[in-house]
């Protein structure tokens, strides 16, 4: 049953949870005009307008950044990688950017309990950024949510 409902996740039917919850989407964003703001100028260089990345040096988004917060430590990660701990914003607007870049490039993957990242959070989350370890970090979190998306309960 557990692979079912992994599978039934990350084949996108969470998304519409959110909104069920009494929490829009809008409310996940204190601001999101300067969300979008911080994704073009803090973000987007590297990760691409359209979050797909640059397979060689950068990687995608679009599609599957919000199945990290499925697996244990992918909430974590997503806040300590090296480009988001160390971004030149308030930790207020951080949380606004991650949020929003998890609804706009993979609302369907955003869970139904999903709960936005606080300025408080990504304040001490960002105290221990990632550097040489983030790739091992990664490739780890996609074994996780891989075996989620083939049932298995491991």
């Amino acid at each position: 049953m557990r692979g079912v409902l992994a599978s039934a996740i990350l084949a996108g039917i969470a998304g519409a949870g959110f909104a069920a919850q009494g929490v829009s989407r809008e409310a996940a964003v204190s601001n999101p005009a300067l969300a979008r703001q911080n994704w073009i100028l803090k973000c987007q260089g590297c990760h691409r307008p359209d979050a797909t990345g640059t397979p060689e040096t950068t990687p995608a988004m679009a599609g599957i950044v919000a199945k990290f917060l499925h697996v244990p430590g992918g909430r974590e990660y997503l806040a300590r990688v090296p480009g988001v701990a160390t971004a030149p914003v308030s930790d207020a607007e951080l949380a606004d950017l991650l949020n929003w870049t998890l609804y706009r490039f993979d609302a369907g993957h955003v869970p139904a309990d999903f709960k936005p990242y606080s300025a408080a959070e990504i304040g001490k989350l960002r105290k221990a950024p990632l550097r040489t370890e983030a790739p091992a970090m990664r490739a780890a979190l996609m074994t996780k949510i891989n075996a989620l998306a083939e049932g298995d309960d491991t």
